[in-house]
């Protein structure tokens, strides 16, 4: 929790609502319902910001359980093959810290906040992390797609109330990890092209 969150609260008449909340629903850990619920997903949203403040928000996808668990304060994601431009991983190397949220719009229309902070692994130090199994299981389940990860250490745990949250239908495609083609990746979709 932030001082300007104190503050509103204050200004807003919201502060015995506010601690009702950070007592009953904000963990510092990630429990064992929140650490099967990250399993179970199969894409989150993330945010940083660089040494200025300066936000950029990002999606993140895998296949399902694609963020690994260390423990109950440590959880990792991999990065894969991008366009190249590292906004986030630029941010985390000024900042390190870092936002994600989990959202279940099929099942339960639920999610979860985790507030951490985040460092880079190159693949090869991994067995600062893990031990040699597990640096074995994941580099075979991410087979050279995985080119660095980042390891987020969790300050904050808290739930994202189902009000408002849509339902999706689930829908079977195949994913083209690390592809090239324009027409796959979505090509200049916003016609930024015919700007510059």
């Amino acid at each position: 929790m932030s001082h300007g969150e104190k503050v509103l609260q204050e200004r807003f008449n919201t502060t015995r609502r506010a601690n009702a909340f950070y007592n009953n629903q904000m963990i510092e850990f990630l429990n064992e319902d929140m650490i099967h619920f990250i399993s179970e997903q199969s894409f989150m949203f993330m945010s940083t910001s660089d040494a200025g403040g300066n936000c950029d928000s990002t999606f993140k996808a895998g296949e399902k359980g694609f963020v690994y668990i260390i423990d109950e304060t440590q959880i990792m994601y991999p990065e894969y093959r991008g366009n190249g431009v590292m906004a986030s991983l630029g941010n985390i190397s000024e900042n390190p810290h870092i936002g994600l949220l989990f959202m279940d719009f099929i099942n339960h229309h639920i999610g979860l906040h985790v507030n951490g902070s985040a460092e880079i692994f190159e693949n090869d130090e991994l067995n600062q992390l893990l031990n040699a199994d597990d640096v074995e299981k994941l580099n075979g389940k991410h087979a050279g797609r995985a080119k660095r990860w980042i390891l987020i250490k969790v300050h904050e745990a808290y739930i994202h109330c189902s009000k408002h949250i849509p339902h999706f239908e689930e829908k079977s495609t195949s994913a083209d990890w690390g592809t090239d083609d324009a027409k796959k990746k979505g090509g200049d979709f916003f016609n930024v092209k015919k700007i510059k």
